[in-house]
């Protein structure tokens, strides 16, 4: 764990972006992920930081080397749909990331290159599709968040991207964890901003951060009108 501290020391601090390693790079999640990646870590002029696995932690990648900045990866040494059995990056140079053993040492890590311990520090939590071990670290960081254990000293932007409206069952569940009273009136929604594209991801951590209107100059698509929904057919 100490390991993963250090890297964040020297890489600092940044955007972690939380997805599924399923998502094979024709889809369009694969893509806007990509774009937003990019964007935001010139947005930000940020470390991005990801599980270093394939799928959409590998377009966040993509993402930040179009950009030209540093990246950062905290790599499980058995990802679902990995794809490879060894412990190794396919292409990062091996000073910017570490294979954990542990997935607690992983959590660890990329929760401390989010928090902020300066106003200097640009970074946010990005949770974008995906399947359990997304869902396990998308209601640790929210948990977290809720508690202070996250943004106590400064606050992190923590954005929930919902394309194609992946994850609008599940925020009708929480919803209905309202109407019974095991979630306070407003608690989730505090928690977290829900975007359905990139354009609001963007503008939203624009005016978190104060970034002047002449420096949002984002090279995104227009929204497609019509996606694939499954992962398995791209």
């Amino acid at each position: 764990m100490a390991r993963c501290f250090d890297l964040v020391r020297r890489l600092g601090r940044g955007a972690v972006y939380l997805g599924s390693s399923r998502v094979p790079p024709t889809h369009p999640h694969f893509l806007q992920t990509t774009e937003l990646a990019r964007e935001i870590a010139r947005l930000l002029d940020c470390t991005t930081w990801t599980g270093a696995g394939p799928g959409l932690m590998d377009a966040a990648i993509q993402g930040a080397l179009e950009a030209d900045k540093p990246i950062g990866g905290l790599k499980i040494a058995k990802e679902a749909g990995e794809w490879t059995s060894s412990g190794f990056h396919p292409y990062l140079p091996s000073e910017t990331y570490l294979t954990c053993r542990f997935f607690s040492a992983r959590k660890h890590g990329l929760v401390d290159a989010a928090v902020r311990s300066s106003t200097a520090d640009r970074t946010a939590v990005i949770a974008l599709p995906g399947g359990i071990g997304t869902l396990d670290e998308l209601f640790e960081i929210m948990a977290l968040v809720q508690l202070e254990r996250i943004g106590s000293t400064l606050p992190v932007p923590f954005l929930l991207l919902n394309y194609d409206s992946y994850y609008s069952k599940l925020l009708d569940f929480l919803n209905d964890c309202q109407d019974w009273g095991t979630v306070a009136p407003g608690e989730v929604a505090a928690l977290w901003k829900v975007c359905d594209g990139n354009y609001e991801a963007l503008e939203y951590l624009a005016e978190f951060y104060d970034v002047p209107a002449a420096k949002r100059n984002y090279q995104i698509s227009p929204p497609l009108k019509q996606h694939r929904t499954s992962y398995a057919t791209s």
